[in-house]
């Protein structure tokens, strides 16, 4: 009877055991063949899941624009006094809903290549007014032809035909034709030809954006849909800011640093951005990067917005900005397994370097350089609900629930373990006695 007690004791000790060992075991190994299966699904080739989602988002995109309205337009091309702006929107459009096209694998380097056709819709419904809302903003035409024509004789004749034309150096525009083009008629009098059709983002509907080359994940999943490169050059990058929870998913959040927008003494990799020495104050100013290489040479500057991380040179002439982190800094929220975007939010300023121009009239008031803030976007993008209801149930869920069976096997079996330990000890311990 003794014994049977005794051995029952016993055997309740090595099953607990054994449920602690397993539990243990299942943490790396369960874990494991879990991610091994999800990873399967995720990676970026044909077939798979994440792939059909990839080429053809589901999620919405939307790009919301801040219009930079200039108050005193005459003050600061008479006097060269500050700018005052107000800033006015958002005005939001949906974009990416275009499924990728020229789709090519590269299996040694494990990347995607592929272009991401462009398209915008107008959503009234989301925005502070329609699209024919007007604006008072620099004349882009006017404040690049000194940039593109710095020749004095050239610049001669510019002027007669921007006077000619009644164009200033601030215009009037609808929300329409600033970004996406208008016939400029100081341009069309130009006697040989140009494109006479300006906007920021002219031309846009129609066309590609790309060549992006993002990572498959194949040998990599923590890098899946991380852009390597965009029209063969090496992408801006984004560091951990922290650990936060996405619907009930929890997600690394990382963002645009300020080094990202640093000068080339701080940051060398910034050094193709620095084009000249003056205004750059030999490379010292930070805060904007000038992409003129990427615009046939006229002065476009881009930066966080209203200047965040920017030097105070920079904003000193404007006069209407208030940067802050929350709203103006731009992030990824990434699933750390399988290294999905499941928000993001990119937000960045468009501005136009002016310069004072003895030789056109619209310009020769100025007395100093001025980078004019024109606009400011934010695209979005979150996971559905319903898609953030599956990948809970397909990818958190599961490892959720493997994590409780984990910790329940081997809690309880480290408590048979010591109860029936404790048990067994005491029950030998009265026989002694």
């Amino acid at each position: 009877m003794g014994c049977d007690r005794n051995c029952g004791l016993i055997a309740g000790a090595v099953i607990g055991a054994v449920l602690a060992v397993f539990g243990g075991i299942l943490m790396p190994v369960g874990d494991m063949l879990i991610e091994k299966k999800i990873k399967k699904e995720t990676v970026l080739e044909e077939g798979t899941l994440a792939f059909k989602n990839w080429v053809k988002t589901g999620t919405e995109v939307y790009r919301q624009f801040w219009i930079f309205d200039v108050q005193n337009p005459e003050d600061v091309a008479v006097n060269s006094s500050k700018i005052k702006v107000k800033q006015r929107g958002p005005y939001t459009y949906r974009v990416r809903y275009l499924a990728k096209e020229n789709i090519t694998h590269d299996s040694k380097t494990h990347t995607v290549s592929f272009l991401q056709p462009n398209g915008a819709i107008f959503e009234p419904s989301l925005s502070v007014g329609p699209e024919n809302d007007t604006f008072t903003v620099l004349n882009l035409a006017v404040a690049a032809a000194p940039h593109l024509y710095p020749n004095v004789f050239i610049q001669g004749v510019l002027n007669s035909l921007i006077k000619k034309s009644k164009s200033s150096m601030f215009q009037k525009r609808t929300l329409k034709e600033l970004l996406w083009g208008y016939k400029d008629p100081f341009l069309s009098l130009v006697p040989y030809p140009i494109t006479t059709t300006v906007g920021v983002f002219y031309p846009y509907n129609n066309t590609a954006d790309g060549v992006y080359k993002v990572f498959s994940g194949k040998d990599d999943i923590s890098k899946v849909a991380i852009i390597d490169t965009y029209k063969g050059k090496k992408s801006i990058y984004a560091v951990f800011g922290a650990e936060i929870n996405l619907k009930g998913i929890p997600v690394y959040r990382f963002i645009l640093p300020s080094l990202a927008f640093a000068s080339p003494l701080r940051n060398p990799d910034n050094h193709c951005f620095c084009t000249e020495k003056i205004i750059s104050k030999n490379c010292t100013s930070y805060g904007v990067l000038d992409i003129g290489k990427c615009k046939d040479g006229k002065p476009v500057y881009i930066s966080l917005p209203h200047f965040l991380y920017a030097s105070p040179e920079i904003s000193q002439p404007i006069e209407g900005l208030s940067p802050n982190e929350e709203e103006h800094s731009t992030y990824l929220d990434v699933e750390p397994i399988t290294g999905f975007t499941l928000r993001f939010a990119k937000r960045l300023q468009i501005n136009i370097l002016v310069k004072p121009a003895r030789k056109i009239e619209a310009l020769k008031g100025l007395k100093q350089n001025y980078f004019v803030p024109i606009l400011w976007l934010n695209e979005t993008g979150t996971i559905g609900d319903e898609k953030a209801e599956m990948f809970r149930s397909q990818v958190t869920g599961k490892i959720n629930l493997l994590g409780l069976v984990e910790i329940t096997l081997l809690s309880v079996g480290v408590v048979m373990f010591i109860v029936f330990m404790i048990s067994y000890c005491a029950r030998r311990s009265k026989r002694v006695n």
